[in-house]
């Protein structure tokens, strides 16, 4: 069974910095497609990007393309999302997934626990 594990999240002040990492406790997931959606209090889980497992292909949502970088480190099973300039809408728990390919949430067959972001106006 492949575990994710989230780190990074935190409190970050509008128009600052935050990298969220998603580690994995197995080799093959280097071959896998990986994910990272949100979810607000109240509402659904959300698509924020992906990337693929062999040429680093990445997909983004709108309302975060072109502030938000999805990569992977394959050499050490981990991703990445470096959120610059994140507004106060960005405030979510952040989820990594992966095995898979696509915007929903089914589309994908392992997750992590998620971590916190809070954005300060």
């Amino acid at each position: 069974q492949v575990q994710l594990v989230e780190s990074g999240g935190g409190l970050v002040q509008a128009g600052g910095s935050l990298r969220l990492s998603c580690a994995s406790s197995e080799r093959t997931t280097s071959r896998y497609n990986m994910a990272w959606f949100r979810q607000a209090p109240g509402k659904e889980r959300e698509f924020v990007a992906a990337i693929t497992w062999n040429d680093g292909r990445a997909s983004y949502a709108d309302s975060v393309k072109g502030r938000f970088t999805i990569s992977r480190d394959n050499a050490k099973n981990t991703g990445y999302l470096q959120m610059n300039s994140p507004k106060p809408e960005d405030k979510a728990n952040y989820y990594c997934a992966a095995w898979g390919w696509g915007t929903h949430e089914d589309d994908y067959r392992y997750w992590g626990q998620g971590t916190q972001v809070t954005v300060s106006s």
